[in-house]
């Protein structure tokens, strides 16, 4: 753990010091979908509480522009043209540490040749115009509770869509990555990304706990090796 005067102050300057391509991001809102999606996710954790994540993601890289770009299905409603699907965005979405108060880079140690396919997959994806699949998302929060479900096929499984923590696992299929062996890739969640038992380090900046009430902000590294 670096020392605390070392601490990102920000969900920026957290991003500019662990975001890499082909990383993965997951970030914890404080909109409504959001906590309902957080919540949902309570039979994943440990202690049955609520999940910190709502949204996963994958870094692509740092633009001419300056800015580290995010590949990513969402459904995006803040401007008068809604987007439903596979997305290029600018990091700086996430910058807002009120808007989301938890922020976790996963890094799984991809080599330049996965990598390379990860990518290839991520952008073939987007240009292929996948949506958001929002039913296909109630279809995974639905199978939580049962492992049965959950090795099956998505209840509410569309061809050509994607919510976010699956797209995700789709483009890490391209290097035979599953997060969670057994489980379907359309019913992964983003709280099963950070529990994968595949080796991985996590960065994780929190600021809205999942137990304890008192605001206050957290920076942890953890290293995840399984033999």
């Amino acid at each position: 753990m670096k020392p605390m005067d070392e601490v990102p102050s920000s969900n920026a300057a957290f991003i500019d010091l662990h975001a890499a391509p082909g990383r993965i991001g997951l970030v914890g809102g404080n909109q409504l979908i959001n906590k309902l999606i957080r919540k949902a996710q309570g039979p994943l954790t440990a202690d049955g509480h609520r999940s910190m994540w709502s949204h996963a993601f994958i870094f692509s890289e740092r633009r001419v522009d300056g800015h580290w770009w995010v590949l990513e299905s969402d459904l995006d409603m803040r401007t008068k043209h809604v987007r439903l699907g596979v997305q290029e965005n600018r990091a700086t979405r996430y910058h807002d540490g009120d808007e989301y108060p938890n922020i976790a880079i996963l890094d799984f140690g991809l080599d330049a040749a996965q990598l390379l396919q990860v990518q290839r997959r991520a952008l073939d994806t987007l240009a292929g115009l996948t949506t958001y699949s929002l039913t296909e998302l109630v279809g995974t929060l639905f199978s939580l509770h049962s492992n049965r479900l959950r090795r099956s096929e998505n209840l509410l499984s569309r061809e050509g869509a994607l919510y976010c923590s699956a797209f995700v696992q789709h483009c890490y299929c391209a290097i035979g990555m599953d997060f969670q062996p057994g489980v379907h890739g359309k019913n992964i969640a983003p709280q099963d990304i950070e529990d994968s038992p595949l080796p991985h380090k996590v960065y994780r900046l929190v600021r809205d706990p999942v137990t304890d009430t008192t605001p206050r902000r957290m920076y942890r590294l953890k290293r995840l090796v399984t033999g």
